[in-house]
């Protein structure tokens, strides 16, 4: 059976302090609880610091992204070998205010996201349609390109450090998520073209997240779907108490 995974998200919040107060709040409230992965992943400027209060615990430290390059005149960009030198295990890529705000495209997260295996972090790939896409019944078609391409050129080996986060654009930081159902109609197609690419096994091992407008309040039915492995939490991971609930449902959501 795939273990759970939930992983805060917190995107351009926090300062200092309130990061370091983030990070201690969940790792003193997730240690009693088993069954479940749990990441968080703070502005980079505070992974150093996050990285200090969560070492040893059972809270991964993750980035917010990385360049595909090692090191060199990347202004502004920063390397995977950072992101490990600083504790980091997971980086996401691909994200949606990635894609559509910042303009990335399929191809420049694939290369990211090779170079990230290939340095040894594991990766958290986010695919998902945006609201027009969706109402044009589009949404197959764009999360196939989304992870045809970003999963270009990997071995079935590599796959075993991929985490795919579904996140349908409509619904990150709306307050509307996608019904259980939905979520689970996308999470099995997602599942079933990762067999297709590589194999049943690989496509059946892979963890698929859920993210937008995941809460205490729907987190548990949301992660009780038989392909949905956890989440990918934006907002409610800034307040600690939340997450931690969360964390719980993802615990408990298959038993």
């Amino acid at each position: 059976m795939r273990k759970p995974f939930v992983a805060g998200n917190w995107k351009m919040n926090t300062d200092m302090n309130s990061a370091v107060e983030l990070a201690a709040g969940v790792k003193d409230g997730v240690k009693e609880i088993v069954g479940v992965d749990v990441a968080v992943c703070p502005p980079f400027v505070y992974l150093a610091a996050v990285g200090e209060v969560v070492k040893g615990r059972n809270v991964a430290l993750g980035a917010q992204d990385c360049y595909h390059e090692e090191k060199g005149a990347f202004t502004g960009e920063v390397s995977p070998e950072m992101l490990k030198d600083v504790g980091c295990t997971y980086v996401i890529l691909g994200h949606s205010e990635r894609r559509h705000v910042i303009g990335e495209t399929d191809e420049l997260i694939n290369r990211k996201l090779r170079k990230a295996l290939a340095s040894e972090m594991k990766v958290i790939l986010c695919v998902g349609e945006l609201l027009k896409q969706r109402e044009a019944g589009e949404t197959e078609a764009v999360v196939k390109g989304q992870i045809e391409e970003g999963l270009g050129g990997l071995s079935e080996d590599e796959m075993k450090d991929v985490v795919v986060a579904y996140e349908p654009v409509w619904a990150i930081g709306t307050g509307v998520n996608a019904t259980p159902a939905q979520a689970q109609e996308a999470h099995k197609y997602i599942r079933g073209l990762i067999a297709s690419m590589f194999s049943d096994a690989t496509g059946d091992g892979v963890r698929i997240q859920y993210g937008g407008s995941v809460k205490p309040s729907n987190a548990k039915e949301l992660m009780s779907q038989p392909d949905v492995d956890g989440g990918l939490i934006g907002g409610a991971s800034l307040d600690a108490g939340s997450f931690v609930e969360i964390v719980k449902s993802g615990a408990t959501a298959k038993s």
